[in-house]
Parts: structure tokens; C-alpha cells; sequence
């Protein structure tokens, strides 16, 4: 004997269960009275289109309980918001993701005292995690005890706070036109940080930032390198490893490392007085730069030997200006990583005092420095001339 077909069970399931206002037809299809004659719909629809439609579930939409996801920075304070239109006399109630009861209406479920609650009517529980750790993330629950029980997530994200980032890798004073590498690291990010570099107000690009997984399982440590050639500019120039996270907020969390330059020195002569007359007193200032700053300084007159003076003093003095002080003089500023010389020409002839410097030393690009009038720098060997 064959097994019974289910299709009369079906229909007769079905006419008890049809709603108001809708015929079942011979051939399995519901015929609903408020469509337009003739329209059919075959019984697996009309069922989904009358549960959807039905008083009941329009009810049951209201007492869908609602919430949001929310961020959090770690040590930080989390609310959580969830809300009901129709409670059904039913209490909301919030679950941390291991499934433990935190409050039950208005009453506290777990002993803990970060978590504490911020508001409770027929129509919302609200309740607030304070000094947020990185092991409260993730998905809470609200729940409704209706028929049937009705829940809600909220995905709860904690941002881990980068540490104050490190740089090594500078060890000792640089040479000019050296190039060096710097390294820079900060731990404790989450999501992974980004590392930038500067030099005073000017970006260094460095390597691509590197990640790396932190023991913990939760954060990162990110890290960066820099190479750059230095030049005496530099000398006492900051060179700063910055960490960008959206933790900080726009914060700036940075750190700085200085570094020395040694360089050879420059040197330039100035006259004081600036408009020297026969008779007067002059000095003849020699003035050394370098890293370090000169030692020594050896004044010179062209064609007199031997040197006129070698002091640790940068000043020739003419005590009484005149006609047999005319001639070129060379001052040779020196420190240990070289010398520099400097020239300076006068003339005084009776009527009038004329004066020129330039500079020179060892290396094939030196500078050369002409002093002008009022004591500052020139290009080319042109001669400035004081009437007296």
C-alpha cells in the first residue's frame, strides 16, 4: 500500500489556517478578495505575504529592540543604548559577549563596578562601561523576553592606544655629507599605526611603515627607517618620528632626536668702524664658523714674514691708521676638522681708504665672502672705496 499523500493534509492545514478575507482554490492557490480579480498567488507566497502583513507581526516590528555599534578608545568610557517601541510588559535586557547578564531591567546582574547603569524606563536600558580594556570588545546583546525573544547587537570596537614612539639608531656625532639611518618604533596600536618623519618642518620619507602582531594577540608594534645625507645645515636640526592613529584624535604624539654635524669653518672679516679714517683706530674682526667653532686664528700681510699674529683671538688692532698699514691681510681660521682663510685689502693713500676681503680655503667648493661698506657680503672682488 503506497504512503498517503501529504497534498490533502496540506490543504486542509491550510483553509483552518487561512486568514480572513482570503479563499483557498481547488488547485492549491489563495485567492485573496482586496486584490484585483483574477489574481492568484500560490500558497507558499500567500502564506509569507499574509504572515508579513498580518496585525501580529506589525506588532511584533514594535517590539524589535534596536541599538548601535560604538567605539571606544582603551581606558576610556563605552554607553550602551537599547531601545523598544512596544515592551509587550517585558524588561531589555544587556549581555556582555560571553553571554553574562549585565543588567536585567534596572537591576544589576554582574558584579562589576566599571559597568554601571545610565538610564531604565519600560522603553530603553541604557548602560555605561567605564576604563575600557582591550578584553571588552566585542558583540553585546539587548534582548526582549517576548514571544518570541527578541534580540539586538551592538559590536563594541576598542582602539589601542600607541606608545610614545622610540628612535635609535644615531650614535655619535655625523661628518658633513655623511649619510645616516634612523629607526623608529611604537607598540600598543590598534588598529596597526602609521609613522611619519620630518626634519624641522621638512618631511623625510621614510621606508614603508612594518607591522607586527604584539604577543597579546590584540595590538600592534609598528615600526620605520629613514636614511639622509646630512650637510652643515643640520647641525642641531630635530629629526622627528611622528605616530598617526585615530586613537590620538589629532593629538600629536612625537619624538625628537637632535643630531650633531661636525663641518669645516668659514671665516669672513669685518672692520670696526665699518668706515675707517687715517688716524683712527681699527680692528680687523676675523669671524670663525664651524663645528667645532675655530681654535686658532693666524693673521698674515702679504708679503711680510713672518705671520703677524697667532691667537686663540680673532682681532688685529691698528692702534694709529696709516699710509704703511696698505696691504692685503689673511686670516686662516682653524678647528680640527680644517682650516679656513679670509682676505681683506686696504689701502690708504692720503685721500682716500679702500678695502676688500675675500675667502678661500682647502676644499675645491669654498665660499668666498667680499665685505661690503656695512660689513656684509658681496659676490665678486669688487673694491669699495671711503673718501676722507
Amino acid at each position: 500500500m503506497g504512503a498517503p499523500s501529504a497534498l490533502p493534509l496540506l490543504l486542509l492545514f491550510a483553509s483552518c489556517w487561512a486568514p480572513g478575507g482570503a479563499n483557498l482554490s481547488q488547485d492549491g492557490y489563495w485567492q485573496e478578495q482586496n486584490l484585483e480579480l483574477g489574481t492568484l498567488a500560490p500558497l507558499e507566497e500567500a502564506v509569507g505575504s499574509t504572515v508579513w502583513s498580518s496585525p501580529d507581526m506589525l506588532a511584533s516590528q514594535d517590539s524589535q529592540p534596536w541599538t548601535s555599534d560604538e567605539t571606544v578608545v582603551a581606558g576610556g568610557t563605552v554607553v550602551l543604548k537599547c531601545q523598544v517601541k512596544d515592551h509587550e510588559d517585558s524588561s531589555l535586557q544587556w549581555s556582555n559577549p560571553a553571554q553574562q547578564t549585565l543588567y536585567f531591567g534596572e537591576k544589576r546582574a554582574l558584579r562589576d563596578n566599571r559597568i554601571q547603569l545610565v538610564r531604565s524606563t519600560p522603553h530603553e536600558l541604557s548602560i555605561s562601561i567605564s576604563n575600557v580594556a582591550l578584553a571588552d570588545e566585542g558583540e553585546y546583546t539587548c534582548s526582549i523576553f517576548t514571544m518570541p525573544v527578541r534580540t539586538a547587537k551592538s559590536l563594541v570596537t576598542v582602539l589601542g592606544i600607541p606608545q610614545k614612539p622610540i628612535i635609535t639608531g644615531y650614535k655619535s656625532s655625523l661628518r658633513e655629507k655623511d649619510t645616516t639611518t634612523l629607526n623608529c618604533q611604537s607598540s600598543g596600536s590598534k588598529p596597526a599605526a602609521q609613522l611619519t618623519w620630518r626634519k624641522g618642518d621638512q618631511e623625510l620619507h621614510g621606508e614603508p611603515t612594518r607591522i607586527q602582531e604584539d604577543p597579546n594577540g590584540k595590538t600592534f608594534t609598528v615600526s620605520s627607517s629613514v636614511t639622509f645625507q646630512v650637510t652643515r645645515e643640520d647641525d642641531g636640526a630635530d629629526i622627528v618620528c611622528s605616530v598617526n592613529h585615530e586613537s590620538l584624535k589629532g593629538a600629536d604624539r612625537s619624538t625628537a632626536q637632535r643630531i650633531e654635524v661636525l663641518y669645516t669653518p668659514t671665516a669672513k672679516i669685518r672692520p670696526d668702524p665699518p668706515h675707517p679714517r687715517e688716524g683712527q683706530k681699527l680692528l680687523l674682526h676675523c669671524e670663525g664658523r664651524g663645528n667645532p667653532a675655530p681654535q686658532q686664528y693666524l693673521w698674515e700681510k702679504e708679503g711680510s714674514v713672518p705671520p703677524l699674529r697667532m691667537t686663540q683671538e680673532s682681532a688685529l688692532i691698528f692702534p694709529f691708521l696709516n699710509k704703511s698699514d696698505s696691504g692685503t691681510y689673511g686670516c686662516t681660521a682653524t678647528s680640527n676638522m680644517g682650516s679656513y682663510k679670509a682676505y681683506y685689502t686696504l689701502n690708504v693713500n692720503g685721500t682716500y681708504l679702500t678695502h676688500e676681503a675675500k675667502g678661500s680655503d682647502d676644499a675645491p667648493d669654498a665660499d668666498t665672502a667680499i665685505i661690503n661698506a656695512e660689513g656684509g657680503q658681496s659676490g665678486g672682488d669688487d673694491k669699495k672705496e671711503y673718501f676722507i
